[in-house]
């Protein structure tokens, strides 16, 4: 099996190292232990925001594939990402080494032992105050409550009947969801999107607890922009439902016509 894990980065020399070695150090024990039987070979693909402080070097260095995305958007670096990656299973993570990724290898083994589509992480379940801001969490708390409001219809099929963190960046998917999906924001309104996306096409969505760290470098997430932005992406969202049903659901990202990805 073949699987890709995407991380986009914007001059995050100082942790994508270790992101990079955690992660393949975690692959190479479950290749030897849980998927001895049929290892799975993992692509590491860094779409680099055109850092000035080396870090697509960095990332090549510890045998990453990098991308270089000059247009500007967490969603485009993903949407890059995952034109290029050829895994059947999609993993992320972001390279400032808050996300546990050395847990990926096994929630690939849940999102196959469950039968899964897509799997998310839940940031907020064991979350240590010194590695989100009091801004960030109330930021996420409006925006997961007015998810639960607004969209608690079709949240209802979930396994929890919820979920508890819309603005999650730790997936693991497999690939064919792209081609159920519509993906149209292009900032950080997409980590919202996918997920959302994929409950409303009806898709098997699981949310998982995960440790969230501490941001490693400076943060470069406006709490009151972004979080506006996000807000009002899930209202214009919510009423695009409803007129999805006169006019027929949009193109799934796999079936667009992509521009090249960039080369390595």
């Amino acid at each position: 099996m073949r699987a890709s894990l995407v991380i986009p980065t914007l001059n995050e020399s100082g942790s994508i190292g270790n992101v990079l070695r955690t992660f393949r150090a975690a692959a190479d024990a479950a290749n030897r232990a849980e998927f001895a039987s049929d290892p799975i070979t993992w692509e590491v693909l860094v779409v680099d925001g055109a850092s000035t402080d080396g870090t697509g070097t960095i990332a090549a260095q510890e045998g990453a594939r990098v991308l270089v995305e000059r247009r500007r958007g967490y969603g485009r670096a993903y949407k890059t990402g995952f034109a290029a990656a050829t895994g059947e299973i999609l993993a992320t993570s972001d390279g400032d080494g808050t996300y546990p990724v050395a847990e990926i290898p096994r929630l690939v083994r849940e999102l196959l032992d469950h039968h899964l589509d897509f799997l998310t992480g839940n940031r907020m379940a064991y979350l240590d105050r010194r590695s989100m801001t009091t801004e960030h969490r109330i930021g996420n708390w409006i925006l997961n409550t007015f998810l639960h409001v607004a969209y608690h219809h079709y949240l209802k099929e979930l396994p929890a009947r919820t979920l508890e963190d819309s603005q999650s960046g730790f997936w693991v998917f497999r690939r064919s969801v792209l081609d159920r999906v519509a993906l149209t924001q292009d900032g950080m309104a997409f980590s919202e999107e996918l997920k959302v996306e994929a409950i409303l096409r009806g898709l098997k969505v699981a949310e998982v607890p995960i440790r969230y760290g501490e941001r490693w470098g400076l943060p470069k997430l406006s709490s009151w922009r972004d979080g506006s932005r996000n807000f009002l992406f899930l209202v214009r969202k919510r009423l695009a439902v409803a007129r999805e049903l006169k006019m027929g659901a949009p193109t799934p990202f796999g079936r667009e016509t992509e521009s090249r990805a960039p080369p390595a």
